[in-house]
């Protein structure tokens, strides 16, 4: 038995060989000379995306995508990677097969995608999606549908353009390209300024997530017809079939998700090692978004739904966690891979309607989410802020984007348009939204009164140090109460603190710590940070029967001289 089993292994290891050498041939390189190549091209990317990322964020104040996605514009085949030279190795980067990025160069950044959208499922928050279902929900379908009706028009009406149809591969892509918002830019901003739990803040995160999740399902249902109708007419019987399809997958597999999710977890938690728990969990994600996939859909679709099924599990933050590392890595190798996709050629001839598109992205996204919150409870100052808070787009605009030129659906130049939306909203909207917040209450003055009072507790202590120890407590504290505490990607520590109907935030500003939580709420908070700062003070005590710091100084340095 032993050695029928080590003679199958030979001949599976033969196989492999043989299937590795064939490849190596066709390319006409060795496997060696091909894998050299392959890690030299991410060293490139991997600094130029990250020192491209740090300056714009440093010293021009934008998101470090742009700077990622700059990067790659740069040393991307159509500028300076299809002139570089290098001996023994020839051009850093050229196309594959009129493909901007060699097949194994793309396979990473579709890896980088699928942990993006994951983690992005993740930090998801299904108490204020049900919370605010009413008003988030209209505000995500008023922007989306806004969105995409003048992504499509544009490419229809535009002369010159091939499109004549408003059912075209392309121009349904370009209304989807322009649907996606990139919630995490307009969250960080909210938490600089302290409105995260503000009608407004709340309100544009809940319609975010409703904007994803009808994104998502809108991507599903259009890449369906696009690969039924591309040279064959509108076929409306397959479309509906995919669309139905599309909408049950979703649904369907998130609905067992959420229900199974903590069965799933307490059987995976049997391990006892978080890298393995960790580990599984990735593998379900990666597992899911091939079976999207298998199923006509987007593989980011199963991922995202995967980190939505484990959203409100207590692993979502070791989860987010131990990503993190190769978060940092692999995502911005996604953005920086983009941008090496923009030919700079083929956009010339699209750079004005690629303009007139940008600037109706931005309009659509105001009028479109404005409009549903102005009907709600909301007056014009609020209406704009949340217009203004969902207008940048993002990861999942450019991921879009990224299938269609993958999968031949969209061109070079439609591909550069996308590009250019996606820089221009998101330059945009920063000082839009801050400058929208200067000045008094976003709802109507009948509805002030009702709304949740919002109460900011604050705590001073002598130190940072202090407070950042005391955060942490509180953090803690709240996690053994079953709390599921995120971790914000802010400049400013924050964290967005949630369990049933319960939700707050938790800021670090220098020494001090700031709570901001509802009226209905604060007692909640108030009593768990009493009794963290009751356990501080026992520890302040214990400390008293301590040796003195200059004592065990002293100690320290006669046995070192002992």
């Amino acid at each position: 038995m032993q050695q029928e089993a080590a003679h199958t292994v030979t001949q599976v290891a033969q196989q492999a060989g043989e299937a590795v050498a064939h490849a190596a041939a066709s390319s006409g390189h060795s496997i060696t000379h091909m894998m050299m190549q392959l890690v030299l091209q991410l060293a490139v990317i991997i600094v130029c995306a990250k020192v491209g990322g740090y300056l714009f964020q440093r010293f021009l104040n934008m998101p470090s995508v742009l700077g990622e996605l700059a990067s790659g514009m740069l040393i991307g085949p159509y500028a300076l990677g299809g002139l570089i030279d290098i001996p023994n190795i020839g051009i850093l980067f050229v196309e594959s097969h009129s493909f901007a990025v060699t097949p194994e160069l793309y396979g990473i950044a579709t890896l980088a995608s699928i942990i993006l959208l994951f983690l992005a499922g993740l930090e998801t928050d299904l108490a204020a999606f049900l919370r605010y279902s009413v008003v988030g929900s209209f505000v995500g379908m008023g922007g989306l549908l806004a969105a995409f009706v003048m992504g499509d028009l544009c490419a229809v009406l535009w002369p010159g353009n091939g499109i004549d149809s408003f059912m075209d591969p392309a121009a349904l892509f370009l209304g989807v390209i322009s649907v996606a918002t990139s919630v995490g830019i307009t969250a960080r901003i909210l938490a600089e300024k302290r409105k995260m739990a503000s009608p407004e803040g709340v309100t544009i995160l809940a319609g975010a997530v409703f904007d994803d999740v009808f994104g998502i399902i809108t991507l599903a249902i259009v890449m369906g017809m696009a690969k039924v109708s591309m040279g064959k007419g509108v076929a409306w019987g397959p479309i509906c079939i995919i669309a139905v399809k599309a909408i049950g997958f979703f649904v369907v597999v998130t609905a067992l998700g959420l229900i199974f999710s903590r069965k799933i977890t307490a059987l995976i938690k049997r391990f006892k090692s978080k890298e393995i728990i960790v580990a599984l969990c990735f593998g379900l994600a990666l597992l899911l978004a091939s079976l999207a996939e298998m199923a006509g859909l987007a593989m980011i679709i199963g991922a995202y739904i995967m980190g939505l099924a484990l959203s409100r599990t207590d692993l979502a933050h070791e989860i987010e966690h131990h990503l993190e590392g190769v978060y940092n890595i692999l995502v911005p190798i996604f953005f920086c891979v983009m941008g090496m996709m923009v030919d700079f050629g083929a956009m010339k001839p699209v750079l004005i309607f690629g303009s007139v598109y940008s600037l109706l992205a931005v309009f659509s996204k105001v009028v479109g989410c404005g409009i549903p919150a102005w009907l709600m409870k909301f007056n014009l100052r609020g209406s704009l802020r949340i217009g203004l808070g969902m207008l940048p787009r993002g990861e999942v605009a450019l991921i879009v984007a990224g299938i269609g030129l993958a999968g031949g659906i969209i061109d070079q130049g439609i591909f550069g348009v996308a590009i250019m939306m996606t820089v221009v909203t998101t330059m945009l909207a920063p000082p839009l939204l801050v400058k929208s917040f200067e000045g008094g209450s976003g709802l109507r003055k009948e509805m002030e009164g009702s709304s949740t009072n919002i109460e900011s507790i604050e705590l001073e202590f002598p130190s940072r140090d202090i407070t950042e120890f005391l955060l942490n407590r509180f953090v803690n504290a709240l996690q053994q109460e079953e709390f599921f505490v995120h971790h914000l990607h802010t400049d400013q520590p924050t964290f967005h603190v949630l369990k049933d109907d319960i939700d707050f935030t938790l800021i670090e500003e220098g020494n001090k710590l700031i709570i901001n939580v509802p009226s209905v709420n604060q007692h909640v908070a108030r009593m768990i940070l009493l009794e963290e700062l009751l356990s501080l003070s026992d520890l302040l005590e214990s400390t008293k029967q301590m040796k003195s710091v200059d004592e065990m100084g002293s100690d320290l340095m006669s046995g070192l001289f002992a």
